[in-house]
């Protein structure tokens, strides 16, 4: 099951200093959540998953759905705290509802999986789609649920099967330069699922997709180049 942290909007988050420590001791949730992260990360700080946690906490209950994103991984992963899935869906669902696309995504594999809340696929395709609607500012993350929804599509997962559908979301991930999705286009092309068979197009997203270092593709694209 894939997971992801939460924090994928912002590339460059604001470094350690004691201006932001300030901030996050005075009650700014986002400064906390930011805190948080630099201990979790270990960036200008010593590595510390307890302390991490305790920012998170303070950012999460002042409704902050980044805090509450990443307070969720942090039960999801039982890193500074005890493992406990149904405190992970808790807090994921808080962020989701906020439209967090992070917390969507990873609330949508609990539902998918049966952790912390009882086996749904259709609820994880709700979840699913969100994450893979989800703003520009969640490109990554975005691009993760995009394949993930198409593979929904492709395996009938939550959904009626539908291997045209499974094409969209692949080619909207794969654009983005997702290996994974890149790979499982690229077979659609190859066979003829969802879309016309065209071995070109296999071959060029087998490619893109070997390129990143994806063994799958390459041995998909050594076999399509041998015939």
């Amino acid at each position: 099951m894939l997971a992801v942290s939460g924090w994928a909007q912002d590339a460059k988050p604001e470094p350690y200093s004691p201006e932001l420590v300030k901030r996050a001791e005075a009650g700014d949730a986002e400064a906390q959540a930011n805190l948080g992260r630099l201990y979790c990360n270990g960036e200008g700080v010593t590595q510390d998953y307890k302390e991490a946690v305790k920012w998170y906490t303070k950012s999460a209950e002042q409704g902050f759905a980044f805090g509450q994103s990443l307070l969720g991984f942090c039960y999801y992963k039982g890193e500074g705290v005890t493992q406990d899935y149904k405190e992970a869906v808790k807090w994921y669902t808080k962020s989701a509802e906020q439209g967090n696309g992070g917390a969507q995504f990873n609330l949508g594999g609990c539902y998918q999986w049966g952790k912390g809340v009882e086996k749904d696929e259709k609820e994880a395709v709700k979840w699913y789609t969100k994450a893979a609607e989800s703003g520009n500012e969640m490109a990554d993350v975005r691009a993760v649920a995009q394949f993930t929804l198409g593979f929904c599509y492709f395996s009938g997962h939550g959904v009626t099967q539908d291997y045209k559908e499974a094409v969209k979301w692949y080619t909207k991930s794969a654009e983005q330069g997702y290996e994974f999705a890149q790979a499982h286009l690229a077979e659609c092309y190859e066979r003829g699922k969802g879309v016309e068979k065209d071995e070109k197009e296999a071959v060029k997203w087998y490619t893109k997709s070997a390129e990143q270092g994806n063994e799958g593709a390459k041995k998909a694209l050594e076999q399509l180049k041998s015939k």
